[in-house]
């Protein structure tokens, strides 16, 4: 819907920057407000589809039209119909940048109650745990990879799972015994190898 309005203002479609983060960053820590911000020149002119998309609260929208505007940048807002060059628009820019910072917070609110709300419910957020069969197979699988030299971020990729997963299911089930495990031992070369021991037929007496 933004990136239509945009083209329908005369945007150039390759002329868009887009950012997909959480509404917590701060303008100049976007890469996509960085990138406009590296590419605009004085007398160029920058639309933007709403207030809030060009910051997250009242210090961070103005900051960031003071800093386009001293740069002799043009702003336009599709939306919100604010020309921020104005002393009238500047008013106007504080006051709707506070009320869409009211909104945001009351949306956080609401979220956060339902949150809590759907916990006291009994409702879990979050991956659902790993069957345990299927974890110390993983385990298993990642100590047998170790044991024979492999790095540890290798053994991880290997059984699916980040180096910090892998380390917490080990605590969990990895002093559990293997089958066929035995001891691993230095070898000459300083390198470790894990000596399996086979089931062999029984002497003859």
């Amino acid at each position: 819907m933004q990136v239509d309005a945009l083209i329908q203002a005369g945007v150039a479609a390759d002329k868009i920057f887009i950012d997909e983060l959480s509404g917590a960053k701060e303008a100049k820590d976007r890469p996509g407000m960085q990138e406009l911000l590296r590419y605009v020149r004085s007398d160029d002119d920058v639309y933007f589809w709403r207030l809030d998309r060009i910051g997250r609260s009242v210090v961070d929208v103005l900051n960031t039209v003071n800093e386009l505007v001293e740069r002799g940048v043009r702003l336009h807002s599709i939306m919100d119909s604010v020309d921020p060059t104005s002393p009238q628009g500047r008013m106007q820019l504080a006051m709707m940048a506070t009320l869409a910072e009211y909104e945001r917070e009351l949306i956080n609110e609401r979220v956060r109650a339902g949150v809590i709300a759907a916990q006291k419910r009994g409702v879990r957020f979050g991956p659902s745990p790993l069957d345990e069969a299927i974890a110390k197979e993983r385990v298993a699988t990642a100590r047998r990879m170790m044991a024979a030299g492999k790095p540890a971020n290798l053994a991880a990729k290997t059984v699916g799972w980040s180096k910090s997963t892998m380390y917490r299911y080990l605590k969990t089930y990895g002093n559990e015994p293997m089958e066929e495990d035995a001891p691993v031992r230095p070898g000459k070369d300083g390198s470790k190898y894990a000596a399996r021991r086979r089931s062999m037929p029984p002497r003859e007496q």
